[in-house]
């Protein structure tokens, strides 16, 4: 449906850690960006726990570490072309609380966002995945209350996508959305590699990229003239679509 909505279109992507935003959504944030739209990254912790032992290995201090981290994530956030904000709330585990809560409700009602990603609601793996989605949702929530205590106007309601987990299967994460992201795929490249406290997922994401191209060009329908190499990222929607055409 189209919005009345005049000023540019907004993206809020919601990470645990100072990566996930780069592996699992870099091209639609690349994408964003490359339209001429605001993309902001909020980054809950920079994974100096449980997501550095490259960094620990090397004799870095918890401070340094974060420091390192903080600075490839923000090489990786310019890269795509987003703004980043870090909430350095720890990792390993992620502890949800109100404040946290409520300084994305914050960021909701500043950003006002037409599209919300963040991590699924499941993931056995790494329980800081779900514990930032938790609160990306409830933010979401309470940022549509007109009597909630924050500044700004309350929220309309944007749609929320969950971005593709590492291990998909065992997250209960089924690609419902296929995102085209062969025009900026070299980018999202660049981004992954200003990562390289994580330089083992580089080819691992350039690999789902490609998978997920072929997908994407089985599930378009003929001659739309794809390119051979298409590149695609794999989304959940949370909540309904709504429309007045269906496509």
């Amino acid at each position: 449906m189209t919005s009345a909505k005049t000023s540019p279109r907004t993206l809020l992507v919601v990470s645990a850690h100072a990566g996930d935003f780069v592996w699992r959504a870099g091209g639609a944030i690349a994408l964003a960006a490359a339209r001429g739209e605001r993309a902001k990254v909020v980054c809950l912790s920079f994974g100096e726990r449980g997501e550095s032992a490259k960094a620990w290995r090397a004799g870095n201090t918890l401070e340094e570490i974060k420091a390192i981290r903080r600075e490839e994530a923000r090489n990786a956030a310019a890269a795509l072309g987003a703004e980043i904000e870090f909430f350095d709330a720890g990792d390993y585990p992620l502890v949800e609380t109100h404040e946290l809560v409520d300084r994305l409700v914050g960021v909701y009602r500043e950003l006002a966002p037409d599209v919300v990603l963040t991590h699924p609601l499941a993931d056995p793996y790494n329980g800081d995945h779900p514990a930032a989605a938790r609160m990306a949702l409830q933010a979401r929530v309470l940022a549509q209350a007109i009597g909630y205590d924050a500044p700004g106007e309350p929220l309309g309601a944007p749609p929320v996508f969950f971005f593709e987990p590492h291990q998909p299967e065992q997250c209960d994460f089924k690609p419902e959305v296929l995102l085209d992201i062969t025009p900026v795929f070299d980018r999202k490249r660049k981004a992954m590699e200003c990562l390289p406290a994580q330089q083992h997922m580089w080819d691992y994401y350039t690999d789902l990229a490609k998978r997920r191209g072929v997908q994407l060009k089985r599930n378009a329908g003929p001659n739309l003239g794809l390119a051979h190499d298409t590149m695609g990222e794999a989304y959940m929607r949370l909540y309904p679509q709504v429309t007045d055409t269906l496509a």
